[in-house]
């Protein structure tokens, strides 16, 4: 799997660190996914997103695209909030790296073509990043 990283915001992030998660959530549910675009951007851009694609005011953590077919490969996108993250990190008592850690691998289930809307849903994907990190030697909330 190839994966196109992108820092569009000013905060340094280990991106290599943010690699490995894609990939170990991708191994762990086996998606045959061929490229996932990571873009880590701000609030101001995440709200313009969260607007345009979902109809929701303000920012939001994570967006992201399920995989779709783009000539010979299943392309995906994860687009992360920085500002965001680090105010959930702050709330939830953990650091940066860990909560996006959590926030991609989020993401790159959902590019696997994982849904959150029901509760059960959403508490096997919770399950899942807990599982996923751990196995990473983070310790997610």
């Amino acid at each position: 799997m190839k994966i196109e990283p992108r820092n569009l915001q000013a905060t340094p992030v280990s991106m290599e660190a943010l690699r490995r998660v894609i990939h170990a959530t991708a191994t762990h549910v086996r998606a045959p996914v061929d490229v996932v675009g990571l873009v880590l951007v701000d609030d101001e851009r995440i709200a313009e997103l969260n607007q345009r694609f979902r109809g929701l005011d303000g920012p939001t953590d994570v967006i992201s695209f399920e995989a779709e077919e783009e000539g010979p490969d299943l392309v995906g996108e994860i687009i992360v909030s920085v500002q965001t993250a680090r105010r959930q990190a702050e709330a939830a008592g953990h650091d940066l790296d860990t909560e996006l850690a959590w926030l991609v691998a989020h993401g790159m289930l959902h590019v696997a073509g994982m849904d959150d809307s029901t509760p059960e849903q959403l508490e096997d994907m919770l399950h899942l990043q807990r599982i996923i990190l751990t196995q990473l030697g983070l310790h997610p909330r």
